[in-house]
């Protein structure tokens, strides 16, 4: 039988870069999925998307896989990057830009 942890487990090892959001990245259900979204669009980076909406397991399951409360969550390369306000602190210290190159998900400047 397939858990939710097995399915968050698997979409993070098998995808660069994940977002796990509420919504979609074409049609967010919530301000915080929305910025990170749209940092990742404006950086030119292809993600996978979860829309934790559509499945409460997975919703859940996010939030005990990570150790953190709150939607959306980015990985990247399997790492735990963090949520909203961290995604959008490192962009704007180009922190984000640095990491995405240094794991070659984005063309160096």
């Amino acid at each position: 039988m397939t858990t939710a942890q097995d399915v968050i487990k698997s979409t993070i090892e098998n995808n660069d870069v994940v977002l796990f959001m509420k919504g979609t990245p074409v049609f967010p259900q919530c301000g915080f999925s929305s910025v990170v979204a749209r940092v990742l669009d404006h950086l030119q980076v292809d993600f996978e998307s979860v829309n934790v909406l559509e499945d409460d397991g997975i919703r859940q399951g996010i939030k005990e896989f990570s150790n953190w409360p709150t939607i959306p969550q980015l990985y990247i390369k399997g790492e735990f990057v963090g949520g909203c306000d961290i995604v959008k602190e490192m962009f704007e210290t180009g922190e984000l830009q640095t990491y995405l190159r240094d794991k070659g998900l984005i063309e160096p400047a």
